[in-house]
């Protein structure tokens, strides 16, 4: 990962919370007093510092011990290495477990007690594959092999266990398709500079 590259999640990721991208003050700000906000931050730092050859050795093993008691201070587990794209939020901390084999594309909304898990046998077996403009409600499960389509809605509760379509609204258990007007007025802040093709991930 280049320092662009690095620069442009990060940027990306506070945009979406505060509709800014170049105050040097908000990013700082949000480091200190934005909980989740912070957890993103140190992991994609780790992510950065850890394909950095004079940064491996040196900010990594710093920004691994940060995100690792983040880890529990906060209740969230999402790997450095797991692929997301830029726009990453997370609306509450707590109870979110994403698994490292999970892809994430841009301008995800994770809320807290979501799960994206790991089937290891049968027709679904692997991790979730997630589009661009998710928006994932609270308590939320998706299980397995499973792509969630381009501005899909995932309902409180829900769990996936199946494909989901591009605009589509998702809920109950298990999982059924109610309408198809998928994320919008849930995923907000998108309109960020995306001049970096390497941003999505999918």
């Amino acid at each position: 990962m280049q320092f662009s590259e690095y620069r442009f999640l990060v940027l990306s990721d506070l945009y979406r919370i505060t509709g800014v991208t170049n105050k040097c003050v908000d990013v700082i700000r949000f480091i200190f007093f934005g909980e989740s906000f912070r957890y993103v931050f140190w992991m994609r730092t780790c992510l950065y510092t850890r394909s950095n050859r004079l940064l491996k050795f040196t900010i990594y093993p710093l920004a691994r011990v940060l995100l690792r008691r983040l880890e529990y201070k906060l209740g969230i587990s999402i790997p450095p290495n797991t692929k997301i794209g830029s726009g990453f939020y997370i609306g509450h901390f707590g109870g979110i477990v994403v698994n490292e084999n999970s892809v994430i594309g841009k301008n995800c909304n994770i809320s807290h007690g979501v799960t994206l898990g790991q089937v290891n046998r049968g027709t679904k077996k692997g991790s979730p594959q997630l589009a661009d403009n998710i928006y994932i409600g609270p308590g939320a499960k998706i299980i397995g092999a499973v792509r969630i389509g381009n501005n899909a809605a995932i309902g409180a509760n829900c769990v996936v266990t199946k494909d989901v379509p591009d605009n589509a609204v998702v809920i109950g258990v298990p999982g059924k398709v109610i309408s198809y007007e998928g994320s919008k007025t849930y995923v907000n802040r998108t309109e960020y500079e995306d001049d970096n093709p390497r941003s999505s991930v999918l």
